[in-house]
């Protein structure tokens, strides 16, 4: 899409570069000012919208330059590949760190937990932040909320894609795998990955494992863009849904690869009880970014130790567990959906 004033001539192919495709029906679009009478002009570009990233507010680069420049093709290669570059610089302040040499989760390495912060500006809010996660779910803090509304998962099969991202193992959604409800907002699934031991607790006590299954608004109108759903493992009986994964995992042991399962139903995917945690909270690992709404089921399901081992083995980063320290609660509520106080049922 181009406006273009009187004096300005080119032919639209000079302008290719403004449209950068960044996946399936979403681009990011060029809009094209005169701003002098020497026919200087410039280039504004504007985010995609969500779920393709998890940006939290509209993005604008701004750029000028002349006439001469669209004639000069390096210059326009120069041009698109800043665009580009800065868009990936933008898009990653936002969403989980994917390159694990960027970080890791080693005791007095320093790029490790208590680090992260200072690594990078955009992870300021590794250290700064007052909503930070994982916490521990306390007994002493938690406001039973009979009101809160059963957790509506709407859930269908899809296409996913198995990758190994040096710190931890997910499955990505490569389409619409449904989605959950929260607030009157859908949330559609778009990835899952484990941490062990968990990075929350509950009264103190982490568990083997955790899975966080991420979700995304697409609603440009909703300010919390992330709901995480986590789910607690004890060592037991194996997980039927992790079971039907290991073998890939096992394959890209020590590799940073992925491998497409073709469909993966996340209905397979275990809840068991009703009861579940909800705060607000953080991204639990780099850039950190606040804002996330966390729903912690609270029922305990089991995994085999083999499993346990088989995805911290799977991964490169040499830590024997990827969780991050548990973070200061600061005033935020604990709200518990339960029907009784006092039950110890999940």
């Amino acid at each position: 899409m181009f406006t273009l004033g009187n004096n300005l001539n080119p032919k639209l192919e000079d302008f290719t570069f403004l449209s950068i495709s960044t996946c399936p029906s979403y681009s990011l679009f060029g809009y094209i000012y005169p701003i002098t009478r020497d026919h200087y002009f410039i280039e504004k570009y504007s985010s995609f919208p969500p779920p393709i990233s998890y940006l939290e507010t509209p993005f604008w680069l701004l750029r000028t330059h002349t006439i001469k420049d669209m004639k000069n093709p390096s210059k326009l290669i120069f041009v698109a590949s800043f665009v580009f570059f800065a868009i990936l610089i933008k898009s990653t302040t936002a969403q989980e760190v994917e390159d694990e040499r960027e970080f890791d989760y080693l005791q007095g390495s320093e790029k490790g937990p208590g680090h992260w912060g200072d690594l990078k500006k955009d992870w300021e809010a590794c250290k700064n932040g007052s909503m930070q996660s994982p916490i521990d779910l306390s007994s002493k803090r938690v406001e039973v909320i009979p009101k809160l509304l059963d957790l509506k998962r709407n859930y269908k099969p899809c296409n996913a894609t198995v990758k190994n991202r040096g710190h931890d193992i997910s499955l990505k959604w490569e389409g619409d795998a449904g989605s959950i409800q929260i607030n009157g907002t859908d949330y559609f699934l778009d990835q899952g990955h484990w941490h062990s031991p968990s990075e929350h607790s509950i009264n103190g006590r982490r568990y083997d494992l955790e899975l966080h299954m991420v979700h995304l608004a697409r609603d440009p109108n909703v300010t919390n863009k992330i709901a995480v759903v986590g789910l607690f493992y004890k060592i037991g009986h194996h997980d039927d849904f992790l079971s039907k994964l290991m073998r890939n995992i096992l394959s890209m042991t020590d590799k940073k690869d992925e491998r497409n399962m073709g469909v993966i139903d996340p209905r397979e995917i275990k809840m068991g009880g009703k009861k579940y945690y909800r705060y607000m909270g953080s991204l639990t690992v780099p850039p950190c970014t606040e804002g996330v709404i966390w729903t912690i089921n609270k029922k305990i399901r089991t995994v085999s130790r083999e499993q346990v081992k088989s995805l911290r083995v799977a991964v490169h980063d040499y830590a024997e567990k990827n969780a991050r320290p548990v973070q200061q609660l600061n005033n935020r509520e604990i709200q518990l959906y339960g029907p009784n106080p006092t039950s110890t049922r999940n």
